[in-house]
């Protein structure tokens, strides 16, 4: 019988925060950047504290690797219009928080900011984007901007470029291609909540422990439910708000069609939300809960 694993945004919450599962991070971090890391602890920020008036939504964990180097993981499953605002604040946060007062600027840490997103972003078909920033000549456009021999020596570099922020964007959503490609195995893995048998990328070993559902704790599958539920609740809403917003100015003879159409799709959707959870062994009373759907409806789908 088929693994039941839990979805990666809780476990990142909750179970990847302790050092006994940091090889799971590890090898994602390896994937995505093609370089072996180990990460030396969990970092505490202000961005890891909920607060009202903080702009950016919390950071999902801050890792520090052997070298130094700082990565900012953020799961995002909303749609966002100033997403890219939002990374670069959390960046710039980071570094001003990591440089103690007084200290030179050649104290400025390195940042990656990777951010797995699950929702439709930008108009491309790549699901993978990095960033990153470079000088280049505004005469000669061919031309980069070179660190000299002594940056060279001091900082550790080889390019200017590894002084700033990096970026990685991860669109998980909707991914169900397996390869042999250890990246998008990952992709793969963040997408469906699925660790195939074959699978060979980096953590993945590690990660069919960690996220086995069946080896969680009372309260813990407890609050997986939760995080399920307040996920379909949020999208629910948000597919209400936007069809409510497109609904304003429409004749009203026209719209009760497309209304109709709607409320199909939106319990079309409800329906398979509920055959993934019966899939993975949820209780028929906590599906119920999240659905909103009655169990003799959910024992006959």
């Amino acid at each position: 019988m088929a693994k039941n694993y839990i979805r990666f945004d809780w476990a990142i919450k909750k179970l990847l925060r302790n050092k006994a599962n940091f090889k799971v991070l590890e090898g994602l971090i390896e994937s995505l950047l093609n370089k072996k890391m180990t990460i030396k602890n969990i970092l505490e920020s202000e961005g890891n504290k909920q607060e009202e008036e903080d702009k950016s939504n919390r950071v999902d964990l801050l890792c520090e690797d052997e070298a130094g180097d700082i990565f900012l993981f953020e799961i995002q499953t909303e749609s966002e219009t100033a997403f890219h605002q939002r990374m670069l604040y959390g960046t710039s946060k980071i570094i001003t928080e990591y440089i103690s007062s007084g200290q030179g600027y050649d104290m400025v840490r390195k940042v990656y900011s990777i951010n797995i997103i699950y929702f439709q972003f930008g108009n491309s078909k790549d699901y993978v984007f990095h960033g990153k920033t470079e000088f280049r000549g505004l005469h000669d456009n061919s031309e980069i901007l070179e660190a000299t021999p002594f940056q060279k020596k001091k900082f550790s570099i080889e390019n200017v470029s590894d002084i700033y922020p990096e970026y990685y964007i991860i669109k998980a959503n909707d991914f169900d291609r397996w390869s042999v490609n250890s990246l998008d195995q990952w992709i793969y893995v963040l997408s469906n909540s699925e660790i195939p048998d074959n699978a060979t990328a980096p953590g993945l070993k590690e990660a069919r422990e960690v996220l086995d559902y069946d080896k969680l704790s009372a309260e813990e599958k407890a609050s997986y439910y939760r995080h399920i539920k307040n996920n379909l609740v949020s999208r629910d809403n948000i597919d209400t708000a936007h069809e409510e917003g497109r609904a304003e100015g429409r004749a009203e003879g026209r719209e009760e069609g497309r209304a109709e159409g709607r409320e199909e799709g939106r319990m079309e959707e409800r329906l398979r939300n509920v055959k993934i959870m019966k899939e993975k062994g949820y209780p028929i009373n906590e599906i119920a809960e999240i659905s909103g759907l009655s169990i003799s409806d959910i024992e006959t789908i």
